[in-house]
């Protein structure tokens, strides 16, 4: 071995052996798989919760990034299928599950529902992620009894695979006594004044899981 290429592993080695990192460490991933109503579905781009999730974010000086893997008509199914290739892809440190609306709009069984979330809820956690589930209702036409199995979803779902939860994800939205002063002319999609709300029914259980 001549002297360049000892000096050159000598190098190397004292790189090796120094303290800290070279290169700071990214800051955690938060990613949200979600359906139209974390897709900024009919608002304006940059509007919707999850952007305002990512300026909560900064003003609050939490080190972590969003990533919206969000589609609009996105089912639990959907979400499922999609769900390993986003993990592999952003590692993230959290993952908000944000669906299972469309599977109730649909008719979809209810057991398919759960399944489906917990598989999803199981995967993440595999992966090294915290888990939040966020809960949705269904409006009184859709009969009480169903909006009551509908709700325990998401409520088993957390139970059995030791998520966070969300119980409503629009509560102050749907349930207020104006809820048509927060959705857009469908009656379905919440408009850029519910943004905020929603937001604040997420933050304080995403919080818990952020670093402090």
């Amino acid at each position: 071995m001549n002297r360049r290429h000892f000096n050159a592993l000598a190098l190397l080695a004292t790189a090796a052996g120094s303290v800290g990192p070279v290169f700071a460490a990214a800051p955690p991933v938060i990613l949200v798989v979600g359906d139209s109503l974390s897709a900024e579905y009919g608002l304006q781009r940059g509007s919707g919760w999850v952007a305002l999730l990512q300026e909560r974010l900064k003003k609050d000086k939490v080190p972590a990034s969003v990533v919206n893997a969000s589609i609009s008509g996105d089912t639990t199914s959907g979400g499922r299928s999609r769900l390993p290739a986003l993990l592999r892809q952003h590692r993230p440190a959290v993952v908000v599950i944000e669906l299972g609306g469309n599977d109730a709009l649909r008719g979809l069984p209810l057991n398919m529902t759960r399944d489906n979330l917990a598989t999803m809820a199981r995967a993440a956690r595999e992966a090294g992620a915290k888990v939040l589930l966020v809960g949705m209702e269904m409006p009184p036409n859709y009969g009480a009894r169903y909006a009551q199995e509908f709700r325990a979803v998401f409520s088993t779902v957390a139970q059995t695979e030791k998520t966070a939860l969300v119980p409503f994800f629009l509560k102050g939205v749907a349930d207020g006594p104006q809820p048509l002063k927060y959705f857009q002319s469908d009656r379905i999609h919440p408009n850029e004044s519910a943004q905020p709300l929603m937001l604040a029914n997420v933050w304080p259980e995403l919080r818990k899981l952020l670093p402090k």
